[in-house]
């Protein structure tokens, strides 16, 4: 699906690394927008199509190093701490800007974080983690993208997506842990 746009791309001398930073930025301005939201309803649209255009750069940066063998240990590890930075921007932009109870954005939050952080510890320790849990950052993303359109023409949306975001973040942590220990203790590496 994303094969043409990734050919384009390279054709115009995009590597991954720089559509990584592409979709940073992008996800930059889709916080700024999220802080100015409560004063007009055109940024929550503006910051809604930052987000999946950010988005689309994250798929594309991958699609691109693998399509035309530039992908690099530096490239996987330089994306995901730019998606880290973007998460936190987003989310604190929300929190900021009053869109959200602050303890439901602080626990999306740090649920977000904690997704991914698990996942690379685990993967660190040898366990694959592929399709371990059902809030991955792209689903995470796209909630946030609806309840933000919902929140166009009903504003309280973006508070309950945020809350649903902080539980569905927070229990695939929990997922992740509870698979973690389990293939641990098949390998008999826990210690009582």
């Amino acid at each position: 699906m994303f094969n043409s746009q990734a050919t384009a791309a390279n054709k115009i001398g995009l590597t991954p690394n720089k559509v990584s930073i592409i979709g940073f930025v992008l996800a930059l301005a889709s916080a700024i927008a999220y802080v100015f939201a409560p004063n007009a309803s055109f940024f929550l649209m503006l910051a809604t199509f930052l987000l999946l255009a950010s988005g689309f750069c994250d798929t594309l940066d991958g699609i691109i190093a693998r399509t035309f063998q530039q992908v690099t240990v530096f490239g996987g590890f330089f994306d995901s701490v730019l998606d880290r930075y973007a998460d936190a921007a987003i989310y604190a932009a929300i929190i900021v800007a009053g869109l959200c109870n602050q303890i439901w954005g602080l626990a999306a939050l740090v649920g977000s974080i904690l997704v991914s952080y698990t996942r690379a510890r685990a993967e660190a320790a040898g366990i694959k983690m592929e399709s371990v849990g059902f809030a991955e950052r792209a689903e995470r993303m796209l909630i946030l993208a609806v309840v933000s359109i919902i929140a166009f023409f009903w504003l309280p949306a973006l508070n309950y997506g945020i809350l649903l975001l902080a539980i569905i973040s927070n229990l695939t942590v929990i997922q992740r842990v509870l698979h973690v220990y389990k293939t641990l203790k098949k390998s008999s590496s826990i210690a009582a």
